[in-house]
C-alpha cells in the first residue's frame, strides 16, 4: 500500500499519481494509494495510520522536512525522496538502496522507479542512516569565510572579511584590499569566491570580486560598460560583459 507523502510539487503531480496507481492495478497486487500529506507533521500521523509499504517523501517538506519523517519511518518502510535540487542527489544515492526522484519529474525516472519498487517490496527496508546524514549534512547552510589568515614579515595577522572591499586576481594569488591596505593571500581568487557569502560578495569581473556594501555607486564609462566606484576607497573596478546583469537597471 504506497503513501505519497509531499509538499505542494511533485510528486503529487497528477503524473506519479496515475502510474502509481495504474501500475499496482496492473500487478494485481491489492496495493492501492494511501493517502497524501501536506506537510512533515502530517506525513508522520498519515504513516502510523495507514501503515504503507511506499512513502514518496519530498526533501523539502513544510513543518520539519521530508528528512525528519524518513527517520521516523525508517526500517518499516520503503522510501521513494523527491527533490527539486541536485545537490541532494546523485552521490548521496549512489551506494545506498533508495530511490530518488528530480522535479519536475520525468516519465521515464518515474516508470523505472516503480518497477524497481516492485521489486524491493518483498525484501525488509534497507537501513537509512547513512543516506539521511549524508543528506542532512548538504541542507545544512553553508559555513562562510569569515577571517583570513595572512602573513607579513614575521606576523601571522587575521584580517575581517567584512573588512575587506574588493578582492583582485594577482597572477597566481590574490589581493584583498581594505582602507588599511592590500594583503596577499595565497588562495586563488576561483577558490576564494566558493568561500565567500554571494549576498555580500559579488564578483564583478574574472579578475575581482567586490564587497556589495563596499560600493558606493555605478556609473559607465565612454564605451558603455559598468564601473564599479568603491566608498572608502579611491579606487574603481571595471565590470565585465559577463557581470553586467547585477547593475542592469543602469
Amino acid at each position: 500500500m504506497p503513501c505519497r507523502c509531499s509538499s505542494d510539487g511533485a510528486p503529487r503531480s497528477d503524473r506519479l499519481r496515475a502510474r502509481t496507481d495504474s501500475d499496482h492495478a496492473r500487478s494485481g497486487s491489492g496495493r492501492r494509494r494511501q493517502g497524501e500529506a501536506l506537510d512533515s507533521p502530517g506525513a508522520i500521523e498519515l504513516f502510523e495510520a495507514r501503515r504503507p509499504d511506499v512513502a514518496f517523501l519530498d526533501i523539502q517538506m513544510p513543518g520539519t522536512s521530508g528528512l525528519d519523517v524518513a527517520r521516523h519511518i525508517a526500517g518499516r518502510c520503503h522510501v521513494v525522496f523527491v527533490t527539486a535540487h541536485e545537490q541532494y542527489a546523485l552521490r548521496a544515492f549512489e551506494s545506498a538502496a533508495v530511490d530518488y526522484l528530480l522535479k519536475p519529474v520525468d516519465g521515464e525516472r518515474l516508470a523505472a522507479t516503480v518497477d524497481r519498487l516492485k521489486a524491493r517490496l518483498a525484501k525488509a527496508p534497507p537501513d537509512l542512516a547513512a543516506l539521511l546524514e549524508a543528506l542532512a549534512e548538504r541542507s545544512r547552510p553553508a559555513e562562510h569565510l569569515e577571517w583570513l589568515t595572512v602573513q607579513r614579515r614575521q606576523d601571522v595577522v587575521l584580517v575581517p572579511v567584512e573588512e575587506v572591499e574588493v578582492f583582485e586576481a594577482s597572477d597566481k594569488y590574490t589581493l584583498a584590499i581594505t582602507r588599511d591596505g592590500e594583503w596577499v593571500i595565497r588562495t586563488p581568487l576561483k577558490d576564494l569566491e566558493t568561500q565567500l557569502d554571494p549576498a555580500r560578495f559579488w564578483r564583478v569581473h574574472r579578475n575581482a570580486i567586490v564587497r556589495v556594501e563596499a560600493i558606493a555607486r555605478v556609473s559607465r564609462d565612454g564605451t558603455g560598460r559598468a564601473v564599479v566606484h568603491l566608498r572608502r576607497l579611491d579606487r574603481k573596478v571595471a565590470v565585465s560583459r559577463a557581470h553586467a546583469h547585477r547593475f542592469k537597471a543602469l
